[in-house]
């Protein structure tokens, strides 16, 4: 009867880029990795704070890979990224060259959890292919593998983040992570941070007309079910209001600073869709497929009138609600969340209504032109 060994050792270099996280490359196999590696999957604790990182298994990429590995020639270029333990060691070789000034030659020493402790290394990039290598029959082949040292699922995460910028993860998935990451991100991510960080609010707060109707990639069980409107919507929404000149969150973000008054903004948001839900209620917290005003193309119009109605709004809580009901109530015959055509759309039935920027736009149109005429505005 076998037994799993203690440690596993591999021949590695180490390259300090940073003291304090050293990186790391050798070689295991798919039995290695399956005795010391876990994937850190996206989800949330009892408090609704994000913990992982990852996607759920994409089974078709995952077979793909297991049919490749089938073939006579397996080719195996790409490198898994690990995070690692502290417990992880390093013992640099004896002698006067194994050292070449970038990196160090030496032993990597990587210990086997026993009786279900928990895993000293956690895969970063990789794990459909890993998946893959542990599903296959080519259990022994050798891949390479890049590592760091870091404890800190901060680290992970953002590294996590930062080796797939490039590539196409789902849109509510990085939506969900970068609110957590507190590093430096390349500019196209970091522009989307603060929207996210409050899409996040949104759908925790009890105060929230949100509350809990936010998709997000960590729910599961009867949060999912309860859910109707997709995060990137909402962040859209907020993001074209904080971004151009006319939006009504614009004049809450810093954009010399990078300073945001989160609680404005909260409470503005507040005020405005909870008047929504006053004005529409039949058309509020149900699936898109039963209400286009919870469909992506209702709350990136809405937002845009938003920018309209709101700068005119003074005060917050039930006395602002009360005035944005008043405003909401101008354009309200105009609207067919549910039932009926849209006239000012060449009769565009309700639920055909679709998610795409010709009909954001037309929609948006339609509302922003009610509203104002009705106001004599135009």
């Amino acid at each position: 009867m076998s037994t799993k060994p203690d440690i596993i050792r591999r021949r590695a270099l180490r390259i300090e880029q940073d003291p304090s996280h050293p990186l790391f490359m050798f070689s295991l196999t798919a039995d290695d990795l399956e005795q010391i590696a876990d994937v850190s999957r996206i989800s949330r604790d009892d408090v609704g704070k994000v913990i992982g990182y990852q996607r759920t298994e994409v089974r078709k990429h995952v077979q793909d890979i297991i049919e490749y590995l089938k073939s006579t020639q397996v080719l195996f270029p790409n490198s898994i990224i690990l995070a690692l333990s502290s417990r992880v060691k390093f013992t640099k070789s004896r002698g006067p060259d194994v050292g070449d000034g970038c990196a160090d030659a030496g032993t990597i020493e990587i210990p086997v959890p026993q009786h279900g402790d928990a895993k000293p290394a956690w895969i970063v990039d990789g794990q459909q292919r890993t998946l893959a290598l542990c599903k296959s029959t080519r259990r022994k082949l050798a891949v390479p593998i890049n590592a760091f040292i870091a404890d800190e699922v901060a680290l992970q995460r953002d590294q996590f983040l930062r080796v797939n910028n490039t590539r196409s993860l789902p849109r509510g998935l990085i939506a969900e992570l970068l609110p957590e990451v507190t590093t430096n991100l390349p500019a196209r991510m970091a522009a989307r941070r603060v929207p996210a960080a409050i899409c996040d609010w949104l759908n925790l707060d009890p105060q929230s007309p949100f509350h809990r109707l936010i998709r997000r990639a960590s729910m599961k069980g009867e949060d999912s079910h309860q859910a109707v409107i997709a995060d990137t919507s909402i962040i859209k929404m907020v993001e074209e209001s904080i971004t151009s000149p006319s939006g009504c969150l614009y004049p809450y973000r810093n954009v010399a600073t990078g300073e945001t008054d989160f609680e404005a903004i909260c409470q503005l948001l507040v005020s405005y869709w909870i008047a929504v839900r006053q004005t529409f209620p039949e058309a509020w917290g149900v699936t898109p497929e039963k209400s286009r005003l919870m469909h992506g193309a209702g709350v990136r119009a809405m937002g845009r009138l938003m920018d309209k109605i709101m700068p005119g709004i003074t005060g917050r809580g039930p006395k602002g609600v009360g005035l944005v009901v008043k405003e909401l109530q101008l354009i309200a015959p105009h609207c067919h969340w549910t039932s009926g055509n849209w006239e000012s759309m060449n009769g565009l039935p309700w639920n055909e209504l679709q998610n795409v920027p010709r009909h954001i736009q037309m929609l948006s149109w339609v509302l922003i032109h009610a509203y104002l005429q009705t106001k004599g505005l135009t």
